[in-house]
């Protein structure tokens, strides 16, 4: 394998020679420099904001080039010939170039002469005689500029060449340029099967014997001249470790696997190869990480750094330690990932590398707020400080040492910290702001997932739905090319559970479904993914009433540990047991489920968020029960931390526990007075579930207060205020229907179509009533039938 020249780089030096020789058309100028950039300095043509697909496509076509001559005829043909005759193509100049090297010696001749396409120096234009100061003719290749330094090095390279290697080099020209020799067949009738080599040629002429000849060729060249190409790949390890390099950034940073494309042809290329650099362990390593092949990950692993540690120092030992913890955390192996980077930081510590020591102190912090049961007793001991007091010293350091990506994460930390907590929402939104100004001051483009992810947490617990979805499509539409796969798979996920939230089924799941099918194959955003799916159709089931296909899914997440989920899809999760629970009627281990999971809850200290919604879910279970009162507390509770906390949405929803408490105990109209003022809020959150029940709560008030109703004037006035609460409390129960109607809620919209019959017959509409009560029957009907098609495409 060659060190860095090879046939496409010699191609790629004729076009260079052509465009200093001024023979490219001033419309070509710009492809074929571009095409140049980005096979010598990675430069994309496409621009920055790239798809996958085309990032991934640029590498394929760079693996081309390097193994086919067809790029460059694609380039080219389209193009006229500037100096030369009509109907000539710039293809055909090229060829003229390329064939032109018909021998070694000319090989050598033709690197010597590219100094000319570089300017010479004061000295060298002494020695000939000529004025220094005066600028030498024709275009000429500053030394410094990407196409100088590509001619230097080449040039460089080539006189570093033994023997041997020249050789090499010439058949491997030979054979990647033998495609075109049909063209040459058509523009020359002398051309013949030893036109390719001038000294075989030469002989062939000069009536040299045609077996000597036939010999010379077979010793040369083998068995090409009889039409075999399976000899090893034109590759240079240069070639190698660019594409590795490449191949390695895409896993690293957007956190996609390699596509089986490029993967072939990567194999392909390493096929025939004596040297296999160490970089394809750390490639293997990563691919089959993201596979979800953690054997074949470790083994790789440890070959990869038992290689490194065999050839550098032990400086690199704690990057294995950090790569084995982050690979024993996706597995789930906690405490070995635990142990694993705290050796980390000890090594880190020991070696003074403050970038790995602050990494490794970030990923601890964020692996103690989703594993609080493990990382409690370190905490305790002092080992590690408290929360505010890692990301304070994170913060420090990440600015002392111009770490800007990981003080944008740490300033990100801390507002979530304080979001969780239930701290100022001011001091959340300061940190939020100085991250920004970071990631915009220093272009990290890659961050603005992160930021927005937590803008849209941010505006969903402040009670702005609307706000909160557009987060997500900002960053769905301008910041997906840039980030890593993973947060762009969470903004998909938040983005279709407030589709969710507003029964927009089908949305949520086209939403999912734009997820790259690629990045899709890494094995744990495919299991993300997945379970996302599955809880859409989970939520479908629960409000269709298909209760048997709801336990099917259940069943599926309930087999899976609690550490497997985030804590937030955890949480929807077991609500929706919860509420599967009481749709089947088995309330007792409803409650048993709700109270160990509050008692998780508060035992961790986690998110505020999370311990309010659990609240919530046992007020909801003991007004199922007819026990709405003994939950009086418990909803007081949630409602004074989610005002503490700022979390509107769950705010309105504890004080529509509270006026339905009120509602039990005969205190209407203030039950009344609390639902008017907070129902046009509670508009803002787009939550049709929530909207539904604060409308049922003052269905119920209304009704209460018309049945509070005493002689005081006049039996007229009487029935006259209690027909208008009537109607209030049937306009009421509309828009109750209504919103569970957007969700598809049957069962809660059985109890509407119930209330408004009841409330037809007590105005004494007996007309109206009847066809509510119909109505009833044929929902109840639709309730007991109604299941998710089992054609349908997971």
């Amino acid at each position: 394998m060659a060190r860095y020249l090879t046939p496409a780089k010699v191609g790629l030096l004729v076009l260079v020679e052509l465009y200093v020789e001024e023979a490219i058309p001033s419309d070509a100028v710009v492809p074929v420099l571009s095409f140049i950039a980005s096979q010598i300095t990675g430069y994309d043509p496409n621009g920055p904001s790239a798809s996958q697909t085309t990032r991934w496509t640029k590498a394929e076509r760079a693996v081309s080039l390097v193994i086919s001559i067809k790029d460059f005829e694609k380039l080219l043909s389209s193009y006229p010939f500037l100096k030369g005759l009509p109907g000539k193509r710039l293809w055909d100049q090229f060829l003229n170039k390329l064939w032109g090297i018909d021998s070694l010696y000319a090989l050598e001749g033709f690197f010597d002469q590219l100094s000319s396409a570089l300017p010479k120096t004061k000295d060298d234009l002494r020695k000939e005689g000529s004025d220094p100061d005066q600028p030498e003719s024709g275009v000429k290749l500053a030394p410094n500029s990407p196409l100088g330094a590509f001619v230097r090095r080449a040039r460089l390279e080539y006189q570093r060449l033994h023997f041997h290697d020249c050789t090499e080099l010439w058949k491997d020209f030979v054979r990647y340029r033998q495609p075109t020799s049909h063209y040459q067949k058509r523009k020359n009738p002398e051309f013949s099967r030893y036109s390719f080599d001038n000294v075989l040629l030469r002989g062939e002429l000069e009536d040299w014997d045609v077996d000597k000849v036939a010999s010379l060729a077979s010793v040369a060249y083998g068995d090409m001249l009889a039409g075999d190409h399976t000899g090893t790949l034109p590759v240079s390890i240069d070639d190698v470790e660019n594409l590795l390099d490449f191949q390695i950034e895409q896993m690293q940073k957007y956190g996609n696997r390699i596509p089986l494309e490029i993967r072939h042809q990567f194999h392909d290329l390493l096929n025939d190869s004596f040297l296999v650099p160490s970089l394809t362990h750390y490639i293997t390593f990563l691919d089959a990480w993201r596979a979800g092949d953690y054997p074949t990950a470790f083994d790789f692993l440890h070959r990869y750094f038992d290689y490194t540690m065999q050839h550098r120092d032990r400086s690199f030992y704690q990057y294995a330690l950090m790569n084995l913890a982050v690979l024993q955390a996706d597995f789930g192996c906690y405490k070995e990932a635990m142990t694993a980077m705290l050796e980390t930081v000890a090594t880190a510590r020991e070696n003074r590398d403050m970038t790995c020591l602050n990494f490794s102190l970030n990923w601890l912090f964020h692996f103690g707020q989703a594993h609080p049961d493990l990382i409690r007793d370190l905490r305790s001991d002092n080992l590690l400080g408290t929360g505010k007091e890692t990301m304070a010293f994170l913060r420090v350091k990440a600015r002392e040492a111009g770490m800007w990506t990981l003080w944008s994460s740490v300033l990100l930390s801390e507002a979530k910290l304080c979001l969780i907590n239930g701290d100022s929402i001011a001091t959340a939104l300061e940190h939020m702001v100085r991250s920004s100004q970071i990631i915009v001051e220093k272009n990290m483009k890659g961050m603005f997932g992160a930021q927005l992810g937590l803008y849209s947490s941010l505006w969903g617990r402040l009670g702005l739905g609307y706000l909160s979805a557009v987060s997500c499509e900002i960053f769905l539409r301008c910041h997906t090319y840039h980030s890593m796969f993973d947060d762009e798979l969470k903004i998909l996920s938040r983005f279709s559970l407030a589709l969710l939230d507003q029964g927009k089924y089908r949305e949520a799941m086209e939403i999912l479904d734009k997820a790259d099918e690629n990045s899709l194959r890494s094995w744990k955003p495919n299991q993300y993914w997945y379970k996302y799916r599955g809880f859409v159709r989970l939520r479908r089931d629960l409000h269709h009433n298909n209760l048997d296909g709801a336990e099917q899914l259940l069943d599926q997440y309930l087999q899976s540990k609690a550490d497997d989920f985030e804590p937030d899809l955890a949480l929807v999760i077991d609500t929706a047991h919860i509420d599967y629970l009481t749709r089947r009627g088995d309330l007792s281990l409803a409650f048993s489920k709700v109270d160990k999971m509050m008692s998780d809850l508060q035992e961790e200290n986690r998110d505020i968020c999370l311990r309010v919604r659990a609240l919530l879910v046992k007020v909801s279970l003991l007004d199922r029960c007819g026990r709405p009162q003994r939950a009086f507390s418990l909803a007081l509770r949630a409602a004074n931390l989610s005002l503490r906390a700022r979390l509107i949405s769950l705010l309105w929803a504890a004080i529509g526990a509270i006026s339905n408490i009120l509602v039990s105990m005969g205190e209407f109209k203030a039950a009344a007075q609390l639902l008017t003022a907070i129902l046009p809020r509670s508009l803002e959150c787009e939550s049709p579930a929530l909207t539904a029940k604060l409308y049922a709560y003052l269905a119920d008030a209304n009704m209460g207060l018309a049945g509070q109703t005493q002689m005081v004037e006049t039996a007229k006035a009487v029935i006259k205020r209690r027909d208008e609460y009537l109607k209030r409390a049937a306009t009421a129960v509309q828009r109750a229907f209504d919103e569970y109607s957007s969700i598809e809620d049957v069962k809660s919209q059985c109890e509407m179509m119930a209330k408004k019959a009841v409330i037809m017959k007590v105005m004494g509409d007996m007309a109206l009533a009847a066809d509510y009560a119909a109505a009833y029957v044929e929902l109840r009907k639709k309730a007991e039938s109604w299941g998710l098609d089992r054609g349908e495409t997971r």
